[in-house]
């Protein structure tokens, strides 16, 4: 994946321990609903659009699904592979398959 979306990220990220705090506080926020995160991903991936894919929303996907698999356990990644699933499908929505676009 990273040979395909590092690119991607690299040009989109420009303090990565920065964004992976906010990594850190998203997944909190979806996960055990603390309240962390106070970004807005739609608009965020959104001025991406023209270098995603449905395509790597896949590979990443897989990768979540190996990392989630190999790092904790099974019960745990279940839940954050199906998590993840259902917010790859509406960001893919919110950008790709908007209403106003046509």
């Amino acid at each position: 994946m990273f040979s395909e979306s590092g690119p991607i990220f690299n040009d989109a990220i420009n303090d990565w321990p920065g964004h992976l705090d906010k990594l850190a506080a998203f997944w909190s926020s979806v996960m055990l609903v603390s309240g962390r995160y106070k970004g807005q991903p739609v608009p965020a991936h959104r001025k991406h659009k023209a270098r995603i894919t449905p395509a790597l929303f896949d590979r990443w996907l897989a990768l979540w699904k190996q990392t989630t698999d190999e790092l904790m356990p099974p019960d745990a990644a279940r839940a954050l592979q199906d998590k993840a699933a259902r917010i790859a499908e509406s960001l893919q929505l919110a950008m790709f398959f908007r209403l106003d676009d046509r």
